[in-house]
């Protein structure tokens, strides 16, 4: 038997927010990026890096973060378009990334840095099947914005593969 305390509590349920995620939103070119907060560490201003030699061109280079050596990926060149130009406004997103159950610190240079913002999953559309300048296994969702325009939310674990872009280090080294 159900109590009449029971069914407030129940309709309370029913009425209650849709729980959701936040994400960090980002510019590359003139398409808005984000990423899930969670995987964030930190946000840094760009400034010296050390290049490394048969990288592809989608490293940028190494930064010393204190004391760490963390590898700066170009994200315009991991999807395909033209290196990044670096402006006032150019940061490096660090975030961690895993291989075989490590957690490595990576960073992503990225046009500049927008909010984090609340996105419930209700707002979030499969990523299309064609028309995006991301490949769409890089793709986690479409997030709708209340302006009625799109972000890209990027699934990092595939787009920032770090045995893919092992490989494509490999593959530039002996070319």
């Amino acid at each position: 038997m159900v109590t009449p305390h029971a069914k407030t509590a129940l309709g309370q349920l029913a009425e209650a927010p849709e729980p959701a995620s936040q994400y960090l939103t980002f510019h590359l070119a003139h398409e808005v990026f984000a990423m899930d907060i969670r995987t964030v560490r930190e946000i840094i201003q760009y400034g010296p890096m050390t290049g490394v030699p048969l990288m592809p061109d989608f490293v940028r280079g190494v930064i010393n973060l204190r004391g760490a050596v963390v590898p700066v990926i170009d994200l315009r060149a991991r999807f395909g378009q033209a290196p990044a130009e670096v402006s006032k406004k150019t940061c490096i997103v660090v975030f961690d990334a895993q291989r075989d159950g490590e957690r490595l610190e990576l960073g992503l240079l990225v046009d500049a840095v927008n909010e984090v913002m609340d996105l419930p999953a209700s707002q979030i559309e499969p990523p299309p099947s064609f028309g995006t300048a991301v490949r769409r296994e890089f793709i986690r969702g479409m997030g709708k914005l209340a302006s009625g325009r799109f972000v890209i939310i990027l699934e990092p674990d595939r787009a920032l593969d770090i045995d893919d872009m092992a490989l494509l280090c490999e593959q530039a080294q002996a070319a």
